[in-house]
């Protein structure tokens, strides 16, 4: 065996020649240093989508014939009268090709696991333990079925109740339902819940109004828009905030709640919340806590020290669980006991040790989705907050904060940058919505073209939602889950993209160059004649294939449809 050695001189010496600049020795990518821009690569397959693997005839699996009896016994069950014989629609693909088609697909996926995904802001992306996709994967937990009785799921059960304790003491309130399967699902029932507390006391016809703000999350004012209710959007002054006044000079007898984030999309916390809530509660309103920026608050504030009466956490957002690209997520709707009767049900109760599911009470709303929540997320967010306890809750608090700004103070030295409404003196929470309006000014570089070459070095960066308010945005936010070299490399990144708009502007536009689709027309995705959101619409579509006619339902004689409500406006 030969055992390469080095000396301190040499050790020195190479130490020396990196600190002066020169190359690093060794492999280009083992050399690359930390915080340095990479020189990323997507993997582009062309890949089809599965329908165009379909041979007939292939399968992934064979699946054995029932017994004689049991088959007889099947044929003549209530089921059989009713089972369709209609084809399904599914490509008929092997095992191999499947396995090949989406691994393809995953390769040209960057996502929470592969890059440093703080650019996504607003969505509080974090790192989930592994270790607690082993207890959703256990038998106990994945083969588990909701119609099981319920002498047989005590764990899973036990785990919801106990995780709706830890969330009652973390938002002060004493009262949850884990029913919801989304954050924008946890709003809506949250809505209903103020619709259903405002017709008990006989006030429906008065309470007709919902106030919300325009940094909010919009599923505010589309939730409260679905059920009915008008929205009064408050903007916010020249420091970022909306005023006491802005507020009181829009609440009246025809306010049903105030539905506000905080702090809101641009990381500012409104230190009058307080006031705010007792500005609601003076005209008999509703306090609605959107808690979907929780990240940087955990065991320093509450809702129910601002005075709340209701409020919402997304468990894939502050709790760790995954984001699921778009689902299934889950939500929690927080109440006081005030509004506690109006839970949707069924209600996970313990007696004595024993677990068991309540039916609703008389005043409950409709359930938020059948049985209850998203279990195996459930089991992620109850796994995190154990893992870390009460001071391991308010240390990612301090720590997501401490990120934010230390991006925020190192993009003060960018000159094409501000942050939005920035005040001296005062800190932004848990991110920041910057505004690249100077260097677009100086280069005609827009921020979504940031965005783009952003891709190019394995990065995911967010504008904000439509319609800019700030111009040219860009949403940052760390998070507790990332090295302090992971935060300068994704600073560096931007700051080498600003220098080529300004020294290459062309190579920004034309980006991405590296990724595996290089450009998506946006007027293609504003037209619903191009959309094809199935495999039959692609055909008709794209490859000119007619379409089907289906068998319309005809309603019965006398049926009137419900009207639906205008659209939301919001920003």
């Amino acid at each position: 065996m030969t055992t390469v050695t080095t000396t301190s001189t040499d050790t020195a010496a190479a130490e020396a020649a990196t600190a002066e600049g020169a190359p690093r020795p060794g492999i280009a990518a083992v050399a690359r240093g930390l915080s340095e821009p990479r020189d990323y690569h997507a993997a582009r397959w062309s890949e089809p989508l599965i329908f165009a693997h379909d041979v007939p005839g292939s399968r992934g699996v064979r699946i054995p014939g029932l017994p004689d009896e049991l088959q007889a016994r099947l044929d003549a069950s209530p089921e059989a009268r009713v089972a369709s014989t209609r084809e399904i629609g599914l490509p008929s693909v092997a095992q191999a090709q499947v396995q090949r088609h989406f691994l393809r697909l995953s390769q040209e996926t960057l996502g929470a696991d592969l890059n440093v995904d703080i650019g996504q802001g607003t969505c509080t992306m974090k790192y989930s333990p592994k270790i607690n996709e082993q207890f959703v994967r256990a038998q106990q937990a994945s083969e588990i079925h909701p119609l099981q009785h319920e002498s047989t799921v005590q764990g899973a059960l036990r785990i919801i109740h106990e995780l709706e304790g830890y969330l009652c003491e973390i938002s002060g309130m004493d009262a949850v339902s884990l029913q919801a399967p989304a954050g924008s699902a946890a709003i809506f029932g949250n809505v209903s819940l103020v619709k259903a507390y405002h017709a008990a006391r006989g006030e429906s016809d008065q309470r007709t109004e919902i106030i919300t703000t325009v940094f909010s999350h919009p599923s505010n004012a589309a939730t409260a828009k679905t059920l009915g209710y008008s929205v009064v959007t408050l903007y916010p002054g020249e420091d970022g905030l909306v005023s006491l006044d802005a507020l009181r000079a829009v609440l009246s007898e025809r306010t049903a709640a105030v539905l506000i984030t905080n702090p809101e999309d641009t990381g500012i916390f409104n230190p009058e919340i307080s006031e705010i809530v007792e500005a609601v509660h003076a005209v008999g309103a509703l306090g609605v806590y959107d808690q979907a920026n929780a990240n940087g608050m955990l065991g320093i504030t509450s809702a129910r020290r601002a005075g709340f009466d209701i409020c919402h956490f997304n468990l894939h957002k502050t709790f760790s669980t995954p984001h699921a690209c778009g689902g299934p997520a889950a939500g929690a709707m927080c109440v006081t006991a005030e509004i506690e009767p109006f839970l949707p049900g069924p209600r996970v109760r313990e007696r004595d040790g024993v677990y068991t599911l309540e039916d609703a009470g008389p005043q409950a709303v409709a359930p938020i989705r059948p049985f209850y929540g998203v279990v195996p997320n459930l089991i992620r967010a109850y796994a995190w907050i154990r893992a870390l306890g009460g001071e391991g809750l308010r240390q990612v608090a301090e720590d997501a904060v401490l990120n934010n700004n230390y991006i925020l103070a190192r993009l003060r030295g960018e000159p094409g940058v501000v942050a939005s409404y920035d005040v001296p003196g005062r800190l932004p929470i848990e991110q920041v919505r910057y505004s690249w309006q100077r260097l677009t000014d100086e280069t005609g570089v827009t921020s979504a073209e940031i965005g783009s070459r952003m891709a190019d070095f394995g990065f995911h960066y967010w504008t904000s939602h439509h319609p800019y308010i700030v111009p040219e945005p860009a949403t940052i936010e760390p998070t507790e889950s990332y090295s302090k070299a992971e935060l300068d490399e994704y600073v560096n990144a931007l700051m080498r993209v600003a220098a080529e708009a300004r020294e290459a502007p062309e190579l920004v536009r034309t980006a991405p160059h590296r990724s595996s689709i290089h450009r998506v027309h946006e007027e293609a995705m504003s037209d619903p004649e191009t959309w094809a959101t199935s495999w039959r619409a692609y055909r008709r579509k794209y490859r000119g294939a007619g379409a089907p006619v289906p068998t319309h339902w005809t309603p019965p004689a006398g049926f009137e449809p419900r009207e639906r409500p205008e659209k939301a406006f919001h920003r």
